[in-house]
């Protein structure tokens, strides 16, 4: 055995080989081309720092920098059929399913949680653009559905934020029937006197824009969010002539009365807590809480010994003339 070759040389080019850096920490960002620390774009909740570009958050950070503490508690949604129509295109349907589990982490593309924004309690549901393209599927349906009854049951505002391409082709007409579902599931909230407040992101298109997207009681986006029931594209090659400038954009939206506000991400937490307080004909929001006066120990007075002190004092010289 050569141990010069098989253990000294390999320990020396351990010692000064150069440290392999990861290739996920810097971020491009797709609208300015800027390279981003990943530390610092986590802490600007995914939003460019040199251009204010929203790229996408998945609902878990986005929930994690929602509440109060990052702390709330999931609500459970029914499991639907597992591949009814027994789907298969390039893949089958259960092999698409595995795949997005296993890259997002994720059991669906939405996520239905409960908790409190500035001590006001809420329902809130997010859906997830990169589990199949945030698709509408039966267990979407099923999520809102249980987001809105679990609302109705607490007494709580419901806060969806939507991101979908649409519904999910892997499950036909099953899909579509989830647009009447989640219709029906927004109206148990009306009937109930709750608020529903839809905050749409980057893209909120097809069946999702034509059913529970567009049904809020207040519309908010996220800037330059995609809001459309049919793309640009698509628009374009049908009517055949060119669309104007940021057409189907939140801000085009806004101007032309579809939506209420167009809000930042780092702003939406405030503005959402003092909507929702407002609605639910709360008091203004507490913006910080101010510690418990601190409660001295008494100290005894000192005229207490004054009694005392005059007794031991000496006599005045007027007796001694006297």
């Amino acid at each position: 055995m050569n141990w010069i070759s098989n253990y000294v040389r390999p320990k020396i080019n351990s010692l000064f080989s150069r440290r392999e850096i990861p290739e996920n920490l810097w971020t491009k960002c797709p609208e300015c081309g800027s390279m981003l620390f990943h530390r610092e774009l986590a802490q600007n909740l995914n939003v460019c720092t040199n251009c204010g570009h929203h790229m996408a958050i998945s609902p878990r950070r986005r929930f994690e920098a929602l509440f109060d503490g990052g702390i709330f508690t999931e609500v459970k949604v029914p499991e639907p059929i597992v591949d009814p129509l027994h789907f298969k295109d390039q893949k089958k349907y259960p092999e698409r399913m595995k795949a997005a589990q296993k890259n997002t982490g994720e059991k669906e593309a939405m996520l239905v949680v409960e908790g409190e924004i500035g001590r006001t309690p809420i329902v809130a549901a997010a859906q997830d653009f990169s589990f199949i393209g945030g698709s509408m599927s039966m267990y979407v349906g099923n999520a809102i559905v249980a987001a809105a009854e679990r609302a109705v049951k607490l007494g709580r505002p419901l806060v969806l934020f939507s991101a979908a391409g649409g519904a999910r082709m892997q499950e036909g007409i099953l899909s579509l029937m989830q647009m009447p579902r989640t219709t029906v599931a927004v109206d148990m909230l009306r009937e109930a006197g709750l608020p529903y407040i839809v905050v749409l992101t980057h893209p909120t298109t097809g069946g999702v824009t034509a059913s529970y997207a567009m049904l809020g009681d207040v519309q908010i986006a996220e800037p330059n969010a995609l809001i459309c029931f049919a793309g640009p594209r698509v628009i374009e090659q049908t009517i055949r002539e060119k669309l104007p400038e940021g057409f189907q954009r939140a801000e085009y939206l806004l101007d032309h009365g579809m939506l209420d506000r167009v809000t930042p991400r780092k702003e939406l937490r405030e503005e959402l807590i003092t909507i929702i307080r407002m609605m639910m004909n709360m008091p203004p929001a507490i913006a910080a809480d101010l510690p418990a006066p601190e409660i001295k120990a008494e100290v005894p007075e000192v005229a207490e010994e004054a009694p005392a002190v005059a007794k031991a004092a000496p006599q005045p010289a007027a007796d001694a003339k006297g």
